[in-house]
């Protein structure tokens, strides 16, 4: 047996590990069963309370999409999602080549939204979960004020996607014991 036999030999019973060993793994979504789990048919059914302002809007709709996987929310909720969202926007880099000393204008800042929730059953009202969560963007703000609208909303409408996952990943985790 010449030396390139050998190496190809080798190769060949090399991949066939390799491929043995491939075999025995699986790979599923972290907190799904599938289709017709439970994680997944529990989380379908969470109606989210109504939202009192644009950014709980933003967290709402993304939940609901979330959670149902884009069918929108479900008739008859076997569970109930109480939410409070707030959000703050903070100044971090103030101007410091002004002649005032005391500038108030930021160059960036972030945006942090909160929020509390509690999970319940509707049909007993026991509560699964409830927690309050975080979730921050940056954002830098130009000169012109519309831009500076504009950018922050845009931050608080990524907080609120981040922040909606997060809740979204703990109670699927608290449905899913």
């Amino acid at each position: 047996m010449s030396l390139s036999e050998k190496a190809q030999r080798y190769a060949q019973l090399l991949a066939f590990g390799a491929f043995a060993i491939l075999a025995g793994c699986q790979v599923k979504p972290l907190y799904s069963e599938g289709p017709q789990g439970k994680p997944a048919k529990a989380l379908a059914s969470i109606g989210i309370s109504e939202a009192d302002d644009r950014v709980e809007q933003e967290v709402r709709n993304a939940l609901i999409f979330l959670t149902s996987g884009g069918a929108g929310e479900p008739a008859n909720p076997e569970y109930k999602l109480a939410l409070n969202v707030t959000s703050d926007v903070q100044g971090v880099l103030f101007d410091q080549n002004t002649t005032d000393e005391n500038s108030d204008t930021a160059g960036a800042g972030r945006v942090v939204v909160m929020a509390d929730y509690n999970l319940t059953r509707t049909d007993t009202g026991e509560t699964v979960r409830s927690g309050n969560r975080t979730a921050v963007a940056l954002v830098d703000f130009p000169e012109q004020e519309f831009a500076k609208v504009r950018a922050t909303r845009d931050a608080e409408k990524r907080a609120s996607k981040e922040l909606a996952e997060i809740i979204r990943a703990d109670i699927a985790a608290a449905l899913g014991r």
